[in-house]
């Protein structure tokens, strides 16, 4: 994908080597050992399923807590964006935009930030696929996580 082509369809990042190779390199092991510990007990076989277990929550809250500060940032910089190109009015009304409304509100170009962000507010548009869908012109986020 170019630097420059992202829109509502084709945005999602997807990893091939986490989303293909490695969930299922972690996740099948585990579920052998967890039919293991099932089929024929053994203290070894339960500490290494447990073992196991460990290390899928462990790469779970590493991706968990990497998209959660993920998130913080672009609230921040959402924010801050805000302050500078909404009109007075809407200025005032930032702290009612929710952390969902700002990550989907990223791709919003700079021209169509405020209205959109009007519309959010007045019509009550919380969820992030029907803000990205209302973007005409989408503003790519290479950069995420």
């Amino acid at each position: 994908m170019s630097q420059s082509d992202q829109n509502f369809e084709n945005h999602g990042k997807m990893v091939p080597a986490y989303h293909y190779w490695m969930t299922p390199m972690l996740l099948f092991p585990t579920l052998y050992l967890g039919y293991g510990v099932v089929v024929g007990f053994s203290f070894a076989g339960l500490v290494s399923f447990i073992f196991s277990v460990g290390v899928v929550l462990a790469a779970f809250f590493a991706r968990w807590f990497a998209l959660g500060v993920q998130d913080r940032v672009i609230r921040l910089e959402e924010r801050l964006r805000m302050e500078k190109l909404l009109p007075e009015e809407l200025k005032h009304r930032i702290p009612e935009v929710t952390t969902v409304q700002m990550i989907a509100l990223r791709f919003a170009p700079d021209e169509e930030l405020p209205g959109l962000v009007s519309k959010a507010l007045s019509g009550g548009i919380s969820d992030r696929k029907t803000l990205k869908q209302a973007i005409k012109h989408w503003r790519a986020d290479h950069q995420r996580i």
